[in-house]
């Protein structure tokens, strides 16, 4: 009979910490084969309007949190954070909708956009 490996137990009691402004999470994006299909199948089961849509990507508002819809060859799939000191996060680049950001990859593989605080 194989051994089990123990279950470490994690503390859920709250680490201390200092009082401080956290960062503010602009949206999550994605994969959708078709930024069409994907329009039409989101905005016919849930209550959310469409901010932007193009060919490659389409940014869904719902009422705490932004949703965007990118293709696999055009974006990664990740989650956008704003900053007002993204620049140090690497150069930022403007994208067609005026917005500036960088992309990072976490310790994990995970990507994540930073955007510059407007």
């Amino acid at each position: 009979m194989a051994s089990r490996p123990s279950k470490k137990k994690i503390s859920t009691k709250k680490l201390p910490h200092k009082k401080r402004t956290l960062d503010h999470i602009h949206h999550i994006a994605i994969s959708v084969p078709d930024i069409a299909k994907g329009l039409e199948w989101y905005t016919s089961r849930f209550n959310c309007n469409v901010e932007y849509v193009d060919k490659t990507w389409a940014l869904l508002e719902f009422a705490n949190a932004k949703l965007a819809l990118v293709l696999p060859k055009e974006h990664p799939s990740h989650f956008a954070l704003t900053r007002p000191d993204a620049n140090k996060f690497g150069e930022l680049v403007t994208h067609r909708d005026g917005l500036k950001s960088v992309y990072v990859t976490d310790d994990f593989g995970n990507s994540i956009e930073i955007l510059e605080e407007s």
